[in-house]
């Protein structure tokens, strides 16, 4: 009796072209869902990472105040970051004019970095006007 069951089985299995076929277009389907998984996911690994911008706003000359640049530079060697090679910093100089404060402010909000960097209130506050100006003009 079981081996009437398995040799029907099996004849059943066989001699049917149709569910051949069928069995065909899923084992197809199958690997091209699987390969198309592998390609996705070697897609991902391979994103760049993202590189921090930093915005640096001063209000007198760099030259001036490169003894804080310095400072700056190192301090960010300490922790790991090297300019031009995992972090990238954008420098603007209002060269003691007041009133280029607030334009370089806004340069640095429209290239959106991530940081600004501001010593003094100023800057500070010219920083703060920027900010606020971008976000009431950008449409939410």
């Amino acid at each position: 009796m079981n081996r009437r069951c398995w040799v029907r089985w099996r004849d059943s299995f066989s001699d049917n072209r149709k569910s051949k076929i069928q069995n065909r277009k899923l084992v197809g389907i199958v690997a091209l869902a699987v390969i198309l998984a592998i390609c996705e996911a070697r897609a991902e690994a391979q994103q760049p990472k993202k590189i921090p911008l930093i915005g640096y706003l001063a209000g007198a000359s760099l030259s001036a105040a490169s003894a804080r640049t310095k400072a700056f530079r190192q301090g960010l060697r300490e922790l790991g970051y090297v300019e031009g090679k995992n972090i990238v910093i954008e420098w603007r100089s209002a060269e003691g004019k007041r009133d280029r404060q607030r334009a370089l402010a806004a340069e640095l909000v429209r290239l959106k970095v991530d940081v600004i960097v501001a010593r003094g209130s100023g800057d500070i506050r010219a920083v703060r006007v920027a900010m606020l100006l971008e976000a009431v003009s950008s449409p939410v």
